[in-house]
């Protein structure tokens, strides 16, 4: 069916700068969050359920999105986690051979405000020179100086803790149970390709709430830990920060993925700190310092590990790192068996250079020995 988009949008930043669009499906609406853009040319769904970005409003630099519908294997939690999305063209025909619904359908499942028509190209060079901040998208074009009064109240990304929102509320399992290895899995986030990696391999996961303990998790007697991706500010983790200390101390096979690298770091006592803008798309170099080889991979995170105090932490190794602006990439602890990385070895979507990482840690496992 083709839709209408002839309701006027409009793009409100934090600063005061306005972008105008057109409302999708000529629906009203209003939704508040802090912008971010990703440059991945494929995977607009797998990107709107990533839990890691929740409370951001997506801005997709690929000029058409909805072009190949959605399908129901391609999402990464449940539900829709971004809070808006702007684009250029919003397609509301598609050509896919997979595909179970259009977009537009999928996103209005979710209850999903989005707008088109924007000049995403000046918008997101304006987000790369003044940083990321908060932004609100509405078709409540004449009420400018409301919408300036509820977005400053919009809570700062930096120092928020968000993984109490998108994680499980109970324990659940995930995979063969007669797998011959068992992995106790901190849920700050997790995307299901990550999961879906780990039970390919032969592992049983229990997936654990934010705010378990470490001793909760060790009662099931797992071969290994794992400390998922997620959103937010990672500094408020208290707990999470608590079980990555007692599984070094315990020094059983612990593997981190972006909010949990960051938590591992943050556990050996080095910082983080917010990004200006953050990496988000599926083409990010990366230096794998072991190998000496560069990797593509697929990244999203707006905070960052501290360089200079990981490389001079005499208990920590830095074992990647970004080729565009030598930010941390990954760590590995050393006499310990713990390793972690920024980026996404599962990607989903992205490229699958760094997917052998889930064989390291299944090889700790196995030998526990350090990776």
């Amino acid at each position: 069916m083709k839709y209408q988009t002839n309701r006027k949008a409009v793009v409100l930043l934090a600063d005061g700068t306005i972008f105008y669009g057109k409302s999708v499906g000529n629906k009203e609406g209003t939704a508040f969050g802090e912008v971010c853009f990703n440059t991945g040319m494929t995977g607009y769904q797998e990107i709107f359920t990533d839990p890691s970005y929740f409370g951001q409003i997506m801005v997709t630099t690929n000029a058409h999105i909805g072009n190949y519908g959605g399908n129901n294997d391609e999402t990464e939690s449940d539900t829709v986690k971004i809070s808006g999305l702007v684009c250029r063209n919003f397609s509301y025909n598609y050509s896919r051979i997979r595909v179970d619904e259009s977009l537009k359908d999928f996103l209005d499942g979710n209850n999903l405000f989005a707008i088109s028509d924007v000049d995403t190209r000046a918008l997101v060079a304006y987000i790369r020179d003044h940083g990321a901040q908060n932004a609100v998208i509405s078709t409540d074009v004449d009420n400018l100086e409301g919408l300036k009064q509820k977005l400053a109240e919009v809570p700062d990304m930096n120092g928020l803790e968000l993984a109490s929102k998108v994680s499980t509320k109970e324990p659940y399992y995930f995979g063969d149970e007669n797998a011959t290895l068992k992995v106790a899995a901190l849920d700050l986030g997790v995307k299901k390709n990550i999961l879906r990696n780990l039970a390919k391999r032969g592992v049983y996961i229990k997936v654990f709430p934010y705010n378990t303990s470490f001793e909760e998790m060790q009662a099931w007697g797992p071969d290994g830990y794992f400390l998922s991706n997620g959103p937010g500010d990672p500094q408020p983790l208290k707990g999470a920060i608590e079980v990555a200390k007692k599984a070094m101390e315990a020094n059983v096979p612990l593997f981190g993925i972006c909010l949990g690298h960051q938590v591992i770091a943050l556990a050996n006592g080095i910082n983080t700190f917010k990004m200006h803008h953050g990496h988000r798309g599926i083409n990010h170099p990366v230096k794998n310092y072991g190998t000496g080889k560069g990797e593509i991979t697929s990244q999203n995170h707006g905070f960052a590990v501290d360089y200079d105090e990981a490389s001079n932490n005499p208990n920590v190794e830095v074992t990647h790192s970004h080729l565009n602006d030598n930010t941390v990439m990954g760590l590995k602890v050393k006499g310990k068996n713990c390793f972690s990385v920024q980026y996404h070895p599962e990607a989903g979507p992205g490229p699958n250079d760094a997917t052998y990482l889930f064989d390291e840690f299944i090889t700790m496992m196995k030998s526990g020995q350090p990776a």
